[in-house]
């Protein structure tokens, strides 16, 4: 089988094998400019906006995919050598998959090479719509102060070099003070992260930044910028290098950097956007009135759950989320978190069957063609567990409900961030705040609460002392018994009492 280099020249020949957009690419027009042109952004937002574009009368809303940061360098270049396209694969649960190539991404630039180049294409009068997948760490909130860190080094930057910034918030302020200084139309911020409240948490950051940055802004935007809030889910693993052969070996798509990821895909969306959008419902996307049921119920379940399955399957030495989601013991613990912890927080769900959710969430977990890898899932874990674990921690400390299960979680990740799992095997720890945390953790071998002082993460939950004997008893069990040994009691214990 002949293989063809994934560009647009070599459309016509890779329609053959797999499908392709069956639109005009050179007719678009770009009307929303993403930041953070991630997997996740390739396999959510993209693969809707190239479903819509099927329709042949829009021609508004194709994508600019911005690339911030400077180790974002390799996506760029994929992207650029492959105008833009690349293929999805969806692995579905009985092992096969549909691969497709998306043409929705029309635009690239590189921050870091052109920065002012990014800020005229945010100004730009065609551009109705910025979008964001900038981590949950990328938004500079604090957990301690509830605020705004302005002690970010990057924040300092970009106040001193106005048109040189590193961050997203030097980028976005510069659009709009230019998008103001051009009497044009504002935009929609939007974000894509995993966020409760993400559009109100946009907002508030960025307005803190640009009170201080150029204040005479603040009721421009306030009057002319939407901060829509969503909630966005679709399991996207890292892509592999066994991913890239098998494309090329199955389809003769030479495809430098495909998307694999699951079937699943929700993405709820508060109709709020100010100088119009796409009809992304006419492709699976739902507009609400009010998202946070939503972003509760997947923050606090999936995204938790995912934090759970990967720090505990870390310890254990599992490489894979499938392989923890099929140790029956870790299940069991799981299960029980979602239905003793997370659940009576909730609150109402009104149109939703909890009960049919918490059990798709194994099944999709437990997909063995994801393979998605636990160094993925657990990278970044102190943007995370401020978002996905401990909001459930404050809401049964109030009602003095269960919170032994989190406060295990919490002591496992302490153990975890010394760097080896319980096999010896050194663990990739990825996260911003490696250095603090190593620190802590090792101080947490002899007083384990050291670990709950880093309070840029944990706020003044050191101060809870029903959490704090939790997580101290849970820590020393683990360190004497072993994760498994520990999860294995626990659930014997709720089985017991039950």
């Amino acid at each position: 089988m002949k293989n063809y280099k994934l560009n647009s020249e070599n459309l016509s020949a890779i329609s053959e094998r797999i499908s392709i957009p069956k639109y005009d690419r050179s007719k678009l027009k770009t009307g929303i400019v993403h930041v953070g042109i991630g997997g996740f952004h390739r396999a959510h937002e993209a693969f809707y906006t190239d479903q819509l574009l099927h329709n042949q009368n829009i021609t508004d809303w194709g994508i600019c995919g911005v690339a911030l940061l400077d180790f974002d360098t390799k996506i760029y270049n994929t992207l650029k050598e492959q105008d833009g396209l690349y293929t999805l694969i969806i692995k579905e649960l009985d092992g096969t998959h549909k691969k497709q190539v998306i043409g929705s991404i029309v635009e690239y630039l590189f921050a870091p090479e052109d920065p002012i180049k990014v800020i005229e294409k945010m100004a730009s009068p065609e551009v109705k719509i910025i979008t964001l997948t900038i981590t949950e760490g990328g938004y500079n909130y604090n957990e301690a102060t509830k605020d705004f860190d302005f002690n970010n080094s990057l924040i300092k930057h970009d106040l001193k070099n106005i048109f040189t910034p590193k961050t997203i918030f030097g980028y976005l302020t510069q659009a709009l003070k230019l998008r103001k200084e051009r009497g044009l139309k504002g935009c929609t911020i939007q974000s894509c992260d995993n966020i409760q409240g993400n559009g109100h948490m946009t907002k508030r950051m960025l307005l803190s930044y640009v009170k201080i940055a150029e204040p005479n802004l603040v009721k421009w935007i306030e009057t002319n910028v939407s901060f829509p809030n969503a909630m966005v889910d679709r399991i996207t693993p890292a892509t592999s290098e066994s991913d890239i052969l098998m494309l090329k070996e199955t389809s003769g798509v030479d495809d430098a950097w495909p998307v694999v990821c699951e079937p699943f895909r929700q993405w709820v969306i508060e109709d709020d956007f100010i100088e119009g959008r796409p009809a992304w419902e006419t492709v699976g996307a739902q507009f609400v009135a009010n998202v946070e049921p939503y972003e509760k119920m997947k923050l606090s379940l999936l995204n938790a759950g995912h934090s759970v399955l990967g720090i505990l399957g870390a310890l254990i030495g599992y490489s894979t989320i499938d392989e923890a989601v099929h140790n029956e013991n870790i299940k069991t613990f799981l299960n029980n978190y979602m239905n003793i912890e997370v659940t009576p927080v909730l609150g109402d769900l009104e149109g939703i069957n909890l009960s049919e959710y918490k059990t798709s969430l194994l099944e999709r977990f437990g997909n063995m063609n994801i393979k998605d890898q636990i160094d993925r899932i657990c990278s970044e874990s102190s943007a995370k567990f401020p978002i996905f674990i401990l909001p459930t921690v404050n809401s049964q400390l109030k009602k003095n409900g269960s919170i032994k299960m989190a406060a295990f979680m919490v002591a496992a990740w302490a153990i975890y961030s010394l760097g080896k799992d319980e096999n010896g095997k050194v663990l990739n720890i990825k996260d911003a705040l490696k250095l603090i945390l190593d620190i802590k953790a090792n101080a947490a071998k002899e007083n384990p609460k050291a670990f709950l002082e880093i309070d840029s993460i944990f706020g003044n939950l050191i101060d809870a002392t029903p959490f704090v004997d939790a997580y101290t008893s849970a820590y020393k069990n683990i360190t004497t018994n072993g994760v498994e040994k520990c999860v294995i009691e626990m659930n014997n214990n709720l089985a017991n009492n039950n």
